[in-house]
């Protein structure tokens, strides 16, 4: 049965079986005005769409109207969690080598004043296998246990055509919500890993926020969520400077952005669209970043978007990060982890970015990362 699941630090979804599937959105955004119109769903199912979006807009979305669907407020407190099978990384791709010389290539590619690219997002992938099937719940509820602030997703992507995986993760992103005709968004770009001591990190923290390499990589998101936003928002309130955003295993640049829409009728799901993906997972300008972007990688749902959306419009979506795919026997698990290349970014402390984050999944998994 089509399960889904999204917690976080306040609400939690949690939506089971499918009604009706969606593999292009815009059909989804159909369904929800119709149940609106309607007043509800004809056959008094839930007026709701639950899912992922994929990276690439162009591939088939993982969006459905469930059977059922509870929505309660508070964190989500899982019960007592059974012990985790063994689990060991078996493959990279790229290798750690490759994904330098990669970066090292995007580097030289952004310092041309004749190419258009001034951003893009490098990912690479870890291959983990388990001794015995992971219950993606389960996988869910380590997940929150390590990181009770994250936004939790454990997504069914089998109405997409993919089997019986399942798209799961802790991310600290928001890509956006809509409640009444109030929007919010709390996007990230720019980051540095955490370190052990505390005065160390504290000096890296500030490192961070007066970096001028990760201050440009922030802004091009901010401008881009401007550019996007400003059509549809009467009001559109964004600080003039990013602040400071922790992880477990990382800090990041985070911009507070807010506004009231022109038209209450917009969907969260539509603002979703509309900004997905947005500079932090893909690059800019949009079109030759996703190029470059697909030409190297094939995400997936690493780097999409997770969230639902009712019939009233009002809906939260999340950046699918910070997690990765599992396998439909439930043995494989293949994390993603990317960083935004600007023409100033170090290959080195790229792929040191990379492995920081790969952390939040498998450390929590209690699955080591080897050094090479």
């Amino acid at each position: 049965m089509n399960r889904f699941l999204l917690a976080r630090p306040d609400a939690v979804l949690r939506a089971e079986g499918v009604r009706a599937s969606f593999a292009d959105p815009t059909a989804a955004v159909a369904a929800l005005r119709g149940w609106r119109d309607g007043g509800s769903a004809r056959d008094g199912s839930p007026g709701l769409v639950v899912g992922a979006l994929p990276f690439d807009p162009r591939e088939p979305a993982a969006l459905w109207q469930p059977e059922t669907a509870l929505h309660t407020t508070g964190p989500w407190r899982p019960a007592a969690l059974p012990p985790l099978p063994q689990m060991r990384v078996v493959a990279r791709s790229p290798s750690a080598a490759e994904h330098v010389a990669r970066v090292r290539k995007l580097v030289e590619r952004l310092a041309d004043p004749a190419d258009e690219l001034r951003k893009v997002v490098a990912a690479r992938s870890v291959v983990v296998e388990a001794d015995e099937p992971l219950d993606p719940e389960v996988l869910a509820g380590y997940l929150l246990t390590r990181h009770p602030t994250a936004n939790v997703y454990a997504v069914d992507l089998s109405v997409a055509g993919r089997a019986a995986e399942t798209l799961l993760g802790a991310t600290p992103e928001v890509l956006v919500t809509r409640h009444g005709d109030r929007v919010s968004l709390h996007p990230l770009a720019g980051t540095l890993p955490r370190l052990p001591d505390a005065e160390a990190d504290a000096a890296q923290a500030r490192k961070l926020l007066s970096s001028s390499k990760n201050n440009d990589e922030h802004g091009f998101v901010i401008e881009w969520i401007r550019q996007q936003l400003a059509p549809v928002c009467a009001e559109l309130h964004i600080p003039d400077g990013p602040e400071l955003l922790s992880t477990e295993q990382v800090w990041h640049l985070a911009t507070p952005i807010s506004g009231v829409l022109r038209d209450p009728s917009t969907t969260a799901l539509e603002l979703a669209l509309l900004l997905h993906p947005t500079p932090a997972v893909n690059g800019t300008p949009f079109a030759a970043a996703l190029d470059a972007v697909t030409a190297d990688e094939q995400r997936g749902f690493y780097g999409g978007a997770v969230g639902w959306c009712d019939s009233n419009g009002d809906g939260e979506w999340v950046v699918a990060i910070r997690g990765g795919e599992l396998s439909a026997d439930r043995r494989v698990l293949r994390a993603s982890a990317g960083g935004g290349i600007v023409a100033d970014s170090d290959p080195a402390e790229e792929l040191a970015e990379t492995t920081a984050k790969f952390r939040t999944l498998l450390a929590a998994l209690r699955c080591e990362l080897p050094e090479r």
